[in-house]
């Protein structure tokens, strides 16, 4: 049987030294940033998605807002438009009985006015037939 060389034994253990210090001076300190690192990027991917959520959730809820509030404007339009028109129609109507009312008055009027006329006709007629009739006959009519 060989018997190890005390060179092999410390070729081991100073491989067994090195192990050690990198290990504990290099690859832990690696691997504990590399695990920071990733529980960042996790974090931040988490929030990412949580704010992306509630971005969605307010989008949503402005939505609801802008069309309850736009409804609530074409609501009040059409209001609006249905107190004019009735307004409108409350305007025409007294309008036209004013309108009525005035040519009524109108043709009562002119319905006086032409009786009046017929009768100053009339007296203007008999009078100047009286003129006509004393004129051609040269003395005045009975």
């Amino acid at each position: 049987m060989l018997t190890p060389d005390i060179t092999t034994l410390w070729v081991v253990g100073f491989l067994l030294l090195c192990t050690y210090l990198l290990n504990t001076l290099v690859f832990q300190p690696i691997l504990r940033i590399i695990d920071e690192r990733a529980h960042a990027v996790r974090s931040a991917r988490e929030l990412a998605e949580s704010a992306a959520q509630k971005a969605t959730a307010a989008a949503n809820e402005y939505d609801q807002k802008l069309n309850a509030a736009r409804a609530e404007v074409y609501r009040q339009m059409d209001d609006m438009r249905k107190s004019a028109l009735d307004k409108r129609a409350e305007l025409l109507a007294a309008t036209r009985a004013t309108v009525e009312q005035e040519l009524s008055a109108a043709a009562a009027r002119v319905q006086q006015e032409s009786q009046d006329a017929r009768a100053a006709l009339d007296r203007d007629a008999a009078s100047l037939a009286g003129a006509i009739v004393s004129r051609v006959l040269g003395r005045a009519a009975q």
